[in-house]
């Protein structure tokens, strides 16, 4: 059985996600239980044990979105009310204001987490699962319901938006945006694989997955509609019917453009913005992202 305050079994996990369901379906008038349960959501969220994404060989782009546990996320905002969170006070060194639902405060790190948070205006909602060795350069924002794997660095003026799921050993470059996907509840939020180097003002948004060992060079922007010119292998990857952009695994993305040819498009010499596969990934761009263990 799971200390207080746990999950842990499929028992429990079931019977909690049962309790988010009908909280979430017919609201009550809130009580001690049910901000009990919300806590114990939040708890199992910030271990790991429930995502709002998670993997699934069997899916076609392997991963498979849990709809209830955005419908919990959904459920402690509707519950909260806003309260000062404020860190600090007015004549100390570190007083940093916050006003925010009393639902989703700052999440609490501890020593023993093994998460290294450096000084200087980041902050982590809670609801958020943050894997050992996990660094996180300020400023930068995580926001509920995000999972952020073993070993991967945040940098900063990152984002890990709300819901998006990011593997082990991943570095978000200076800037990089993961938008967050919290709404439709049957939508796929951004994945973005172990081992990925995305790049500085990378931007990631709703409806993509970016594979395993990918690389996003600064600049690439990717979203649903955004079709992917691959070079290498001489097609376009683009979102099918209702499922994501997919990022074929060791893809090397770079920012790129398609020229214009209707309308005053080839008279003006316009073009647009496209990204483009250039390579896949090889010993020598292993290498180069290899520096960036040095920062860790």
């Amino acid at each position: 059985m799971a200390a207080p305050g746990q999950t842990g079994t499929a028992a429990e996990l079931a019977e909690l996600a049962d309790g988010i369901e009908r909280l979430f379906a017919a609201p009550p008038e809130y009580g001690a239980e049910h901000f009990a349960l919300l806590d114990r959501f939040k708890a199992a969220l910030n271990r790991g044990e429930i995502r709002a994404a998670e993997p699934d060989p069997e899916a076609p782009t392997g991963w498979r979105v849990n709809p209830w546990v955005k419908r919990g996320i959904l459920a402690g905002f509707r519950m909260g009310r806003i309260v000062d969170l404020t860190v600090g006070d007015n004549e100390s060194r570190g007083h940093l204001p916050f006003f925010d639902k009393h639902t989703y405060p700052v999440r609490e790190i501890g020593i023993d987490d093994g998460v290294r948070v450096v000084p200087g205006g980041s902050a982590v909602r809670d609801g958020v699962f943050l894997g050992r060795g996990v660094t996180c350069m300020p400023p930068m924002y995580v926001n509920v319901g995000a999972y952020v794997g073993d070993g991967t660095m945040i940098d900063s003026h990152a984002l890990v938006g709300s819901c998006a799921q990011v593997g082990k050993r991943v570095h978000l470059s200076a800037a990089a945006q993961l938008g967050g996907v919290l709404e439709p509840v049957g939508a796929l939020p951004v994945i973005v694989e172990d081992e990925v180097l995305v790049g500085g003002n990378c931007g990631v948004y709703e409806g993509t997955v970016v594979k395993t060992r990918a690389v996003l060079a600064s600049g690439v922007i990717l979203t649903r509609s955004t079709p992917v010119y691959d070079l290498v292998r001489e097609t376009v990857h683009r979102a099918e019917g209702d499922g994501p952009l997919v990022i074929p695994e060791g893809a090397v993305v770079v920012p790129g453009s398609r020229a214009v040819g209707r309308g005053k498009g080839p008279e003006w010499g316009l073009s647009l913005y496209t990204p483009v596969i250039v390579k896949y990934r090889d010993a020598g761009t292993d290498e180069r992202a290899r520096l960036e263990d040095w920062l860790r």
